[in-house]
């Protein structure tokens, strides 16, 4: 029966872990990959492959890890992704990938993401280095945001031979992966600025603090600085609120705000000249991902943690793994309930929230159960924080400084889905920018789409 079970990976002990931020999961070691590869049917119609956004050959880097060979495994991947150790670690590989595993249909999916993650993080280790182009094109293109879709788009056009500079509004190149995911889910110096040095050494130039539509425009990249071709990868930065009574209270944050503070400025460490504040009970409204991440944020800044979350637990939207670890870690999950008003003492702070019960109702446009009050069944939840986690929307500054781009009512850019091409000729977009908030994944399968319609575009110019 050990062909049905998937090799166990190895972990931090719960509360060991809700103490620090070191990384919860510890991956596989040599022994353990090449035991999980192992599982690997190699079927000759690999679903594996059509559930991956970026179209990994799975089944070939697995056969690969299978007889020892890191670097030929390592090459395979990253002719698909330019980011393996990262999405090894992030990627909801169980809806998809894994989710598509003929191995899954009788007992565990073959762990493809901690392979994948065991083979980045191994030829780290031996200082191997993706596979560059061949010969130039003599061709400019300008990606605005070095998050995953902009890193992706500018890995694979390097990779086709375009002159490829990234710039990047923050101080930190990275985006969503330095600010919003913390360091107990992805490191930051040992893994992510590894993986965009990788994208550097295929020859990427990378421009930090330089805002577009404030520090230069897309019209002045084109027309002035000779960029042929501009990817947005900008991201969706902008976070949403609830705009109930009390909401302006000191001690109400958006999770970006409390997530930025923590990742990218490192303000949990006590000589980081970015403070943050330290809860002692601390509310978290949302169900995703990003409000697993603030919780357990703020849970190691020594907070009790209340999830808040108007649906139940088969519906949260956060990867149960994550969920199983805010749960051992001592995550309170307060779930069919809703925020109606928050409280502030004679100061302007948060006291406490006033929630709702709900139940689920008949389910919405999108297929889900809508949640419905119960009437009477408010009550109060004590706290000094409240962390607003309800998704977030694309920032309105690339859109309104660039004449002829089209935006939604979203105030997301409109682009095709096959090559994130824009109603601006030459302009292409990709990842949350076009989508609002989504997985890290998502937006790299956008930025590959985008940099092979840039291809196209410029080859036919």
């Amino acid at each position: 029966m050990d062909g049905f079970v998937r090799v166990p990976v190895r972990e931090q002990d719960a509360k060991v872990r809700a103490t620090n931020f070191k990384e919860v999961c510890l991956g596989y070691n040599k022994e353990e990959a090449e035991k999980e590869a192992v599982r690997c049917l190699n079927c000759k119609n690999p679903q594996c492959v059509q559930g991956c956004p970026v179209s990994i050959n799975i089944p070939a880097f697995i056969q690969q890890v299978k007889t020892g060979d890191v670097e030929g495994a390592y090459q395979t991947i990253s002719k698909s992704s330019a980011l393996p150790a990262v999405c090894g670690r992030v990627c909801p590989q169980e809806s998809q990938c894994e989710g598509k595993c003929v191995r899954g249909i009788k007992g565990d999916a073959v762990s493809i993401g901690k392979l994948e993650r065991y083979v980045a993080d191994t030829a780290r280790e031996m200082g191997i280095l993706p596979e560059g182009a061949k010969e130039k094109k003599g061709k400019k293109v300008a990606v605005i945001g070095s998050g995953p879709s902009g890193l992706t788009c500018a890995g694979d056009l390097a990779k086709m031979g375009y002159d490829v500079t990234i710039f990047e509004a923050l101080h930190e190149a990275g985006g969503v992966l330095v600010y919003g995911i913390p360091e107990f889910r992805l490191p930051k110096e040992a893994v992510v600025k590894k993986e965009i040095e990788n994208v550097k050494s295929l020859g990427v130039k990378l421009e930090t603090d330089v805002v577009i539509g404030k520090s230069v425009t897309i019209d002045d990249l084109m027309e002035k600085e000779g960029f042929e071709a501009v990817f947005i990868g900008s991201g969706a930065g902008l976070p949403r609120f609830m705009n109930i009574p009390g909401e302006q209270a000191m001690g109400v944050f958006s999770a970006n705000e409390f997530l930025t503070r923590s990742n990218l400025m490192k303000a949990f460490d006590e000589n980081s000249r970015t403070p943050i504040m330290r809860p002692k009970k601390c509310v978290v409204v949302g169900g995703g991902n990003v409000a697993m991440d603030a919780a357990r944020t703020a849970l190691r800044l020594g907070a009790e943690v209340h999830v808040v979350y108007r649906r139940g637990e088969e519906e949260l939207p956060a990867r149960k793994e994550e969920v199983g670890h805010a749960k051992e870690e001592g995550i309170i999950f307060d779930l069919l309930t809703n925020p109606v008003e928050i409280h502030a003492d004679e100061n302007g702070w948060v006291t406490g929230i006033t929630c709702i019960r709900m139940e689920l109702g008949e389910p919405d446009e999108s297929g889900r159960r809508s949640p419905v009050e119960v009437p009477g069944s408010e009550f109060e939840i004590e706290c000094d924080a409240v962390i607003m986690s309800l998704g977030t929307s694309p920032n309105p500054l690339i859109s309104s400084t660039t004449k002829g781009l089209e935006i939604n009512r979203r105030k997301c850019i409109v682009a095709e889905e096959a090559t994130g091409q824009t109603s601006k000729p030459g302009v292409f977009a990709g990842g949350d920018a076009v989508t609002g908030a989504a997985t890290v994944i998502l937006a790299m399968g956008a930025g590959k789409a985008a940099a092979k319609g840039i291809d196209e575009y410029l080859s036919n110019k």
